[in-house]
């Protein structure tokens, strides 16, 4: 794999990441409009596959195999749950912790995770050991997250204390 081409899958991933808080935000207005974050959880996957739909069709892209459907295990199906519950719940936190600290405190658990399904191997993933260097980035990142988080709150403490 070429450096240039690794440069455009990570920016690519950046971008990704960079959509998260933007979706949230927009997400938890349509939650005011429509009452109820699964209102809004429901809008927000119907425009998902309102704006899928002719991009598949505009591919031209073949029906999927309905021997894989039928004989898929029920695991490989989940992962549109795990998409209600993460939008649900950024509809619900985002307005109370802030687009920072819901994103900080989100890809906290979005690490930690990874280390596990990677260390794991589980779902098809590369089996990636738990490093000490692995373990320190992590640490990092959620030190980050407390700093995201609370470190307005821990200035003005330790302003006040001295």
């Amino acid at each position: 794999m070429g450096s240039l081409y690794y440069a455009g899958l990570l920016m690519l991933a950046v971008i990704a990441g960079a959509v998260v808080p933007f979706q949230s935000a927009i997400n938890a207005n349509l939650t005011r409009g429509l009452g109820h974050p699964l209102w809004a959880t429901l809008a927000s996957l119907l425009v998902s596959v309102l704006v899928l739909l002719p991009i598949i069709l505009a591919l031209r892209l073949p029906l999927p195999s309905l021997g894989f459907i039928s004989k898929a295990p029920l695991w490989m199906w989940t992962g549109g749950a795990f998409g209600v519950v993460f939008i649900s719940l950024a509809l619900v936190l985002l307005p109370k912790l802030g687009a920072s600290g819901f994103i900080a405190l989100a890809l906290a658990g979005q690490v930690v995770a990874s280390l596990l399904l990677d260390h794991l191997g589980w779902f098809g993933l590369v089996q990636q050991q738990v490093t000490l260097p692995r373990l320190f980035g992590a640490l990092l990142l959620i030190a980050g997250v407390v700093l995201i988080q609370f470190g307005d709150s821990m200035g003005k403490a330790l302003a006040a204390a001295g």
